[in-house]
């Protein structure tokens, strides 16, 4: 899970969609792929598969870095509104502490959220 800076409410629209499309294209980039996700107007949820060997704090940095560059190249109000777009801070767990099943369900309720 990350937030935008400041958590601004900025991630609707064509931000959001094309910020799925971005999570994705990098995971499989990555040779992973988004379980589950969530992108809400002030934070997004993220369930990401991948190799092992990479730490997910690099994961983070990199999905976090990939998506800011791209999106405020694309949408240039972003540069303005934001001097960076991600908050420096995240949270990130593993599977193994709770189920597949629980972090599903979990993202799944956030959608009804806002």
């Amino acid at each position: 899970m990350f937030i935008p800076k400041r958590r601004r409410r900025q991630l609707y629209g064509q931000i959001r969609r094309e910020l799925g499309a971005i999570f994705h294209a990098l995971a499989r980039q990555k040779e992973g792929q988004i379980v589950e996700g969530h992108v809400m107007p002030d934070h997004v949820h993220l369930f990401v598969e991948s190799d092992p060997g990479m730490a997910p704090a690099k994961l983070a940095a990199q999905f976090k870095g990939y998506t800011s560059r791209s999106l405020r190249q694309e949408f240039r109000h972003l540069r303005s509104q934001l001097p960076s777009l991600w908050s420096r801070s995240y949270y990130i767990g593993s599977v193994g502490h709770v189920s597949e099943a629980t972090v599903r369900r979990y993202i799944e309720n956030q959608k009804g959220r806002s």
